[in-house]
């Protein structure tokens, strides 16, 4: 089919007619990939614009020798095809089980992909309106994230937790927006989006936020800005000028390659990629100090008091004690004397099973002592009343170990010698205390049971940023 210049067909290379386009379909389809049955228009108004030319079925399942890829995920893993006999095609058909629950892709199944006209977006010449001030580290930062965005370039942003990276991408964003650039920010979880939605939202109230996650209403929505969860980005192909991936070494997205595809797919070929973390595994941090990737630090939090360090606290073990049906008297102790003085805290454990089990002896203590974790349905809630302080002391897994701010809190690890506590999850789950101008510190502890190399690592990170950010005359004191 002839190419479209300004929603008119080229035909035989002369003459331009004008294509009838649902504007609906046109800005609901545009950078997506997506099964038929995910496209909530009729089939046959999807049909005619087929036959016009604007929207073009690409095969979900591709072979190339022995080797399948899924179209939408990027899965080659053979142990995750299967066959299943397919009424549609009345064969035995290969379907994708890694994105399974977004939908059978198989290989008798097509992806439907906008290839007409783009939208046409509102100029805007600048929709920033924040009042706010950044630190001088943010600045540099955001210096940066400007230039990578009008070059097109890629770039690192190796930032403290609390350094106020939010604040440091206003700025680049404004930019994009305001020479009709789409942004997507992306993020590994959920409670992510619906904490940054909100803000942004709030900063360019002209324009329209688009939120994404599982069961998000904005699903259909075309936006300039969208802030999505890697998951939702499956379902993108080049359609960002500018990729924001946020806290880039978490999991699921640091550990899965579907995802980190995912993010590729979704960016248009020439787009700007910003990566925001505080944590940056050790292959990047390397990639940093041999000049082979760009970066910017930012060693202080935006409020120039240092990072609170960790304290070591040994609580014997722990594990015995809670099979007795005891809390470890350190650990009660900790926990009696925030309760006397009204103080917040996080409490994370190991697994939700051991959370689950122990949750009773904690609300001996206080009754509306509560549990979050990943599988919560009431997840959303329970932070909100945190938030609210209606909750004196929150139990969690390592679900909000990111990503959520409580301003005034202690917090504590218990058992931070179990293998789930990384490096970089210790260190995320100290950056939780003292993130508030108005409360700037506060008390981390890792309870365990004996040492680990993570504990020494985490400890270590955190006095190395202090030093740096004293060195440079961030902090004061």
């Amino acid at each position: 089919m002839a190419p479209f210049k300004n929603g008119w067909r080229l035909i035989k290379g002369v003459e331009y007619l004008p294509t009838v386009i649902s504007p609906e379909l046109q800005t609901f389809l545009t950078g997506r990939k997506l099964l038929l049955d995910e496209i909530p228009y009729p089939e046959k108004l999807i049909q005619q614009h087929q036959e016009n030319g604007c929207i073009t079925a690409n095969q979900g399942i591709i072979q190339s020798g022995n080797q399948l890829k899924c179209e939408r995920c990027g899965n080659t893993t053979t142990h995750l095809f299967a066959e299943y006999p397919c009424a549609r095609c009345q064969k035995k058909c290969t379907y994708c089980r890694s994105c399974i629950m977004m939908g059978r892709v198989s290989t008798c199944t097509s992806l439907l992909q906008w290839t007409g006209p783009a939208p046409l977006n509102q100029f805007i010449h600048s929709p920033l309106e924040w009042e706010g001030s950044l630190s001088p580290g943010q600045q540099t930062a955001s210096e940066k994230v400007k230039t990578a965005i009008l070059s097109k370039s890629q770039l690192l942003i190796w930032a403290v937790c609390g350094a106020g990276k939010t604040e440091i991408l206003f700025e680049g964003i404004n930019e994009a927006l305001s020479k009709n650039l789409r942004v997507c920010i992306a993020t590994p979880r959920t409670d992510v989006v619906l904490e940054l939605a909100p803000r942004f939202q709030k900063v360019f109230p002209s324009i329209d936020v688009a939120a994404l996650y599982g069961g998000s209403e904005d699903r259909h929505k075309y936006a300039p800005l969208t802030i999505t969860t890697t998951h939702q980005l499956f379902r993108f192909f080049e359609a960002f000028d500018v990729v924001i991936v946020d806290e880039v070494d978490a999991f699921p997205y640091s550990y899965d390659r579907t995802l980190q595809w995912a993010v590729e797919k979704a960016a248009k070929p020439n787009a700007a990629k910003i990566y925001l973390t505080a944590t940056p595994n050790e292959e990047w941090q390397s990639d940093c100090k041999t000049g082979k990737r760009s970066y910017v630090t930012i060693p202080a939090r935006f409020h120039r008091h240092q990072l609170p360090v960790p304290e070591f606290a040994w609580c014997g073990n722990w594990k015995k004690s809670f099979e007795k049906g005891k809390i470890p008297p350190m650990i009660e102790n900790w926990i009696q004397s925030r309760l006397q003085e009204g103080k917040q805290a996080l409490i994370f454990l190991p697994n939700i099973k051991l959370m689950e089990k122990t949750a009773k002896y904690f609300q001996r203590l206080h009754p509306k002592i509560e549990t979050v974790h990943a599988e919560d349905r009431d997840r959303k809630a329970k932070v909100e009343r945190m938030r609210n302080k209606e909750t004196p002391i929150l139990l969690t897994t390592t679900i909000i170990e990111r990503g959520v701010t409580f301003p005034n809190i202690d917090v504590a690890v218990v058992g931070a010698e179990d293998g789930i506590f990384t490096e970089a999850a210790l260190v995320q789950i100290s950056g939780r205390v003292g993130r508030s101008a108005q409360h700037p510190t506060g008390t981390i502890t890792f309870f365990h049971y004996g040492r680990t190399k993570a504990m020494n690592k985490a400890y270590k990170h955190i006095i190395e940023m202090n030093k740096e950010a004293k060195e440079r005359g961030l902090i004061d004191g």
